[in-house]
Order: C-alpha cells, then sequence, then structure tokens
C-alpha cells in the first residue's frame, strides 16, 4: 500500500489531502497543532486522535482547525517540507510526546510570533 504524499511542489496543502494522509499512514486523524516557542514555529502531531472518544473537538470543528494550520503552512510555502515531512516519519505521537517538525520562512514568521 502505497501512503506518501505525492510531491506537488508548492500547490497548496489541502484539509482533505492532510486528513486522508494520517489515516493511511497510522490509521486514525491525528490532531495537528502549531507551537511557537521563543523565536521558533514548530508543527507538532500530537498523540490525541479524531476518533477518540474522548476527542474534544466535533469532525467539523477539528476540519476547521486544521484549516488554519494549513492555512498557515501555506502562507509560509512548506507544503513541500510538510509533505515530505509525513511521508518519511517513522514514529508515531505518544501520550506527552508529539512529532515535531521545525517550520523555515525566509523572514515570514514574525507575523506568526508575536
Amino acid at each position: 500500500m502505497d501512503i506518501s504524499i505525492p510531491r506537488k511542489g508548492s500547490q497548496p496543502l489541502e484539509v482533505e489531502e492532510v486528513m486522508s494522509f494520517l489515516q493511511k499512514r497510522w490509521g486514525v486523524t491525528y490532531e495537528l497543532k502549531l507551537l511557537v516557542k521563543g523565536k521558533s514555529l514548530f508543527l507538532q502531531i500530537m498523540w490525541r486522535f479524531l476518533e477518540q472518544q474522548s476527542f474534544p473537538l466535533s469532525e467539523e470543528e477539528y476540519r476547521e482547525e486544521l484549516a488554519k494550520v494549513v492555512d498557515v503552512l501555506n502562507r509560509l510555502d512548506q507544503t513541500s517540507e510538510v509533505r515530505a515531512w509525513l511521508s518519511f516519519q517513522n514514529a508515531r505521537p505518544r501520550v506527552g510526546r508529539a512529532l515535531s517538525l521545525p517550520l523555515k520562512a525566509d523572514g515570514g514568521l514574525e507575523e506568526f510570533l508575536l
């Protein structure tokens, strides 16, 4: 089974694409968050997931939150990096331990780091 996200150059990420990848890769739809730490920005795959009975968001709310994260990634032009990272990530998130990708942008992070 091929679970890689095709490299699409700088084509924008889409919510459905990310959700589909998470489902194919790990069998669940993990929560994605952006973390600001000092002057750095990270994309994190959290250990909570949509299919979890105790997950606090409905599917619609999850999609809305994921859309916000995807929008930031697209505006930072991080789509290729995110696709590659997701495709080659061997680990899986565990309780208390998220997977983190440091985001790099040519001077474009300032608007996200208040």
